[in-house]
């Protein structure tokens, strides 16, 4: 999960009570201060990071300012600051990315090149990395760099208000989901229907795709058509997702019938591992189509309906983000997707009776 971190050093000391107390209310994950006696009044419901020249005992975090590597290579804590001002210093903060626990880093330049480094850097490393950001617009960007973002931003705010609006951009990320292995029962070739195109704004990826289904208990991954076709050209913005009634997930567990989705909506790109990202719809195409009905059933016994356009073109995704037609599904297959524990009312997670077939 993103989290922020409030750096209290260059916030005006007039308004640096309300501040920590918005944090607090908020529930930001830390605050930031190179004054150990003021992070001492914190509550231990909040992380503590002194900054310090010097590795120093006591109770909190402490982020050591590192300009070399032989500083680096010395260091006794398991956290340190870089300021990112050329190719060494950017070099360096690869190196602390790897190393430590948390890697704090600033940038005096504003391009986002030097970010994109780090994070590639880092990719795989256990530690935390964390940015420093002058407002809440660039904290949106540096979120979503490369499409994994840093794993934390570092903000001085004005004041509380901007302090709430920074938990809420924290809550516009989306969490990952854990996916399940489905087992194909059968194929079922119904006859003509109406079936839905999600053609967003943005490229999936090649193992990702949006959640549908018939019931809004479970649902299958419809793969993209980022996967070479014969005949056409691939449109890695385009999910051939389903028949008009189906259920599509979106952000913050809500669901929409693909009927519904007009340019501007939203969907959740999900990828084979479960990572989700919101994506724009850019416009939604219903065509009627012979439709053909996959059901499927979970390790638990939670039955899964997807009704999709008839044709080998059409695509589902199985473990591991093998790509599977539609048309040559057999009983047996194995698809990814994804087991919902609440029914629906208008979209809306609620915990009542529903039974759907």
């Amino acid at each position: 999960m993103k989290f922020a971190w409030i750096d209290l050093r260059a916030v005006p000391e007039a308004q640096r009570e309300a501040v920590v107390d918005a944090a607090v209310h908020a529930r930001l994950a830390g605050v930031v201060s190179d004054d150990p006696a003021l992070l001492d009044t914190l509550p231990p419901t909040i992380d503590k990071v002194l900054v310090t020249e010097a590795p120093v005992e006591g109770p909190h975090l402490v982020a050591v300012v590192v300009d070399d590597q032989d500083r680096l290579d010395r260091l006794t804590v398991d956290a340190a600051f870089v300021q990112v001002r050329d190719d060494r210093t950017l070099k360096l903060a690869c190196h602390a990315a790897v190393k430590l626990g948390h890697t704090i880093v600033g940038f005096t330049d504003p391009t986002k090149i030097p970010l994109e480094i780090v994070i590639a850097a880092a990719d795989g490393a256990p530690g935390k990395l964390v940015t420093v950001v002058a407002d809440l617009e660039e904290a949106a960007i540096v979120l979503d760099v490369l499409e994994h973002g840093s794993d934390g931003v570092l903000m001085a705010p004005r004041d509380a208000t901007e302090v709430f609006q920074l938990a809420r951009l924290l809550e516009a990320t989306t969490p990952p989901l854990t996916l399940t292995t489905l087992t194909v029962e059968g194929i079922a070739h119904n006859g003509l229907g109406d079936r839905v195109c999600v053609d967003t704004a943005s490229h999936f990826q090649e193992d990702e795709g949006i959640l549908v289904g018939s019931f809004s208990s479970g649902f299958i991954l419809c793969c993209s058509e980022t996967h070479p076709l014969p005949y056409m050209p691939t449109r890695p913005f385009r999910v051939n997702a389903g028949a008009l009634h189906s259920y599509v997930l979106g952000p913050d567990n809500r669901t929409n019938y693909l009927s519904e989705l007009r340019s501007g909506s939203t969907v959740l790109a999900v990828n084979s591992e479960g990572r989700t990202r919101k994506l724009t719809v850019g416009r939604a195409k219903l065509e009627s189509r012979p439709i053909l009905t996959i059901t499927a059933h979970s390790p638990e016994g939670v039955e899964v309906s997807l009704t999709v356009q008839d044709d080998w073109h059409v695509r589902v995704l199985g473990p591991g983000g093998k790509v599977r037609n539609v048309t040559e599904l057999q009983r047996g297959d194995e698809l990814l997707g994804y087991i919902a524990t609440e029914q629906r009312h208008v979209g809306i997670p609620i915990g009542e009776f529903c039974k759907e077939s």
